[in-house]
């Protein structure tokens, strides 16, 4: 069925075809530059099985920023997937959160918690450790003081709900701004950038984080054994007794005035982003930090408004995140990107929504930007682009060459398949 989907996708966006056969090229070369060596060979190895697509995006660093990002990156989803873990009594839960930065120095050290490759992450801990402890002293330096305050502010929320937008900012702040703080401060050690201002790297943090909030509404709330909640009582209040009533059919108008409310908030950190991005100066840097931040206003402008965030899973399809990739490569593409995104949100806007005016308010202010940088007349427009053109030779031919590479790659399974056996 996922097959088939992608093929219709495909056939929907026929110039997503080149992208996605570079990206599929990318992930081949970076599968094959993994290392021998048993700890860099099993970071690399479970980077690419907990992301791909922040897998394809580091390998945009130099080799030695690349490791230091890569073992950051791994950290701090062994210390995520210990807050997420709602199997793990609390009095157990918090001392692990607030000591996890001296645990990064103990190569023997490991915890039994998570499921499918989480698991095995924290089950084979010792293997990031001893690649932590190859690092550049600075880098470790970086690493072990984010990870203090990202545990500390992880294990305060453990005992405390997200009521208030303040307790939304402050615990976005402790997971996902102190993340942008420590990848300024990796950047900064590597000697290739200047160390950027705290409050915007702090907000574009936030910015990723927010929109993966939004996003994983129904995952995070049909959790088991007992439900993650991360959406500020002070907005989902305004429309529901309970968070979870918002996934219910009979509350669909409430929960997408909600949903459109939260889409809203992430919105105020649009300007900080692209401040963010401009001050960039080494060009692989600036794509590794560029891609996440497009993938999020995309995300957000396919969320607003949509009643699917309460129903199943949401996300850019997957030529378009290859589009994004492929694409991303100065500031010019940057607010292209954001132009285009933010001009499709604010077609789905509805006067009638309670927060219109703020958001389109919003929308406006980041458009400006965009419009303010010079630079939007040369652009490729995402928005365009989804609406291809092509007669029906073209189809017929393209229906012809996705055949043929479906059959491929089923042969190249099959084939992989009788080897293990």
């Amino acid at each position: 069925m996922a097959s088939l989907q992608g093929l219709q996708a495909v056939l929907k966006h026929p110039d997503d075809i080149y992208p996605l056969w570079k990206l599929k090229m990318a992930a081949k070369q970076a599968e094959k530059q993994i290392p021998t060596s048993p700890h860099w060979g099993f970071c690399y190895s479970m980077l690419h099985k907990v992301s791909r697509s922040f897998a394809l995006v580091i390998q945009q660093l130099g080799s030695e920023l690349r490791d230091a990002v890569c073992i950051f990156y791994l950290v701090l989803r062994a210390l995520d997937t210990v807050e997420d873990d709602t199997s793990i009594d609390t009095m157990v839960k918090i001392p692990i959160l607030m000591e996890f930065h001296s645990h990064i120095y103990d190569p023997d050290w490991h915890f039994a918690c998570g499921t499918k490759e989480y698991k095995i992450l924290m089950d084979q801990f010792h293997h990031v450790s001893t690649a932590f402890l190859e690092l550049n002293g600075s880098y470790q330096e970086a690493i072990e003081d984010i990870t203090m305050k990202m545990g500390a502010g992880m294990a305060k929320f453990i005992c405390k709900e997200v009521e208030t937008t303040d307790d939304y900012e402050e615990y976005c702040h402790y997971v996902a701004g102190h993340v942008g703080l420590g990848l300024s401060k990796l950047f900064h050690a590597s000697g290739k950038e200047t160390l950027l201002p705290d409050s915007i790297s702090n907000s574009m943090g936030i910015f990723l984080q927010k929109t993966n909030i939004i996003r994983d509404y129904l995952e995070d709330i049909n959790e088991i054994p007992k439900a993650r909640m991360y959406w500020p009582q002070e907005i989902w209040g305004k429309y529901v007794t309970k968070l979870e009533d918002l996934k219910y059919e009979k509350n669909s108008e409430k929960a997408v005035q909600c949903l459109n409310d939260m889409v809203t908030n992430a919105l105020a950190h649009i300007e900080d982003s692209l401040k963010y991005l401009s001050e960039l100066r080494d060009p692989a840097i600036f794509k590794f930090c560029a891609i996440p931040q497009i993938m999020a206003i995309g995300t957000l402008s396919l969320c607003y408004n949509n009643i699917e965030v309460f129903r199943g899973i949401v996300k850019l399809r997957r030529g378009l995140t290859a589009k994004i990739i492929d694409r991303t490569k100065t500031m010019a593409d940057v607010y292209s990107a954001f132009y285009d995104f933010c001009s499709l949100l604010k077609i789905k806007v509805e006067l009638k929504d309670p927060n219109a005016h703020v958001t389109i308010t919003s929308i406006e202010a980041a458009q400006k930007i965009c419009r303010e940088s010079g630079t939007l007349d040369k652009r490729k427009s995402y928005i365009a682009d989804d609406l291809p053109n092509y007669g029906p030779a073209m189809i017929a031919f393209l229906v012809v060459i996705l055949a043929i590479l479906y059959a491929y790659l089923s042969a190249s399974r099959s084939s992989k398949a009788k080897v293990t056996l």
